[in-house]
């Protein structure tokens, strides 16, 4: 738990230095693992998720997530009225989307996976009248749309990376077509799941012999 806490907070440090005023959910999720609630800057854990697949890709192209984040923020004081109300409507589909999350973690069914579908469309709009979006991520999903699947911005936008939810009914065919032209447009694609663990630590008693051996090379 300590070691977990010393990570997260150095980790917390290296966001500092990327993007100048993180919101902490990068290096958290990515030290504890699991799903993270994250409203009016403050972070909490959310227990029931069910089991998720999504295609992640990145696009490749870089990006500068201070400059998103400042353009966003000019954004909302050029016009208040049109932008603080985009916002309003993320947030409520962050909680409809969690709604709908805790009610798949007991009893799955393939109308929650058509209210996901619908949520990712809605809230990619929304990315785009803010001004986060990009060409490639456009392209991104107007490939899996062809394919039948909704894909969304993840991360600051203006490029980088966007995620595709993988229905449960889907062929593994039906993947593959969709990340052979994904690939064909120049983006990496990887095939995870949502609410993996996070940092793990391992005792050096508990490593098998062949990995000791290995580390006893470095």
């Amino acid at each position: 738990m300590e070691d977990l806490e010393l990570i997260n907070k150095w980790a917390f440090q290296g966001e500092r230095m990327i993007h100048g005023n993180p919101s902490g959910v990068d290096n958290t999720i990515s030290a504890w693992g699991g799903a993270l609630r994250y409203q009016q800057g403050k972070i909490s854990s959310i227990k029931r998720l069910p089991a998720l697949k999504i295609l992640l890709t990145n696009t490749k192209v870089p990006r500068s997530t201070k400059a998103l984040v400042a353009s966003v923020r000019s954004r909302l004081l050029k016009f208040p009225e049109i932008v603080a109300p985009l916002l309003t409507s993320i947030n409520a589909i962050s909680l409809e989307c969690e709604r709908t999350l805790e009610e798949m973690a007991s009893a799955p069914a393939p109308e929650h996976y058509l209210v996901l579908e619908e949520l990712i469309d809605i809230n990619q709009h929304h990315l785009n009248a803010l001004g986060v979006g990009h060409a490639s991520l456009d392209q991104l999903c107007q490939v899996t749309m062809a394919h039948g699947l909704h894909s969304k911005l993840t991360g600051a936008g203006g490029g980088g990376c966007g995620i595709t939810l993988l229905r449960p009914d889907l062929e593994q065919p039906e993947v593959e077509a969709m990340k052979q032209a994904l690939t064909s447009c120049g983006f990496d694609c990887w095939e995870t799941s949502i609410g993996a663990p996070g940092v793990s630590i391992h005792s050096a008693a508990s490593l098998d012999a062949q990995v000791q051996r290995a580390l006893d090379g470095l």
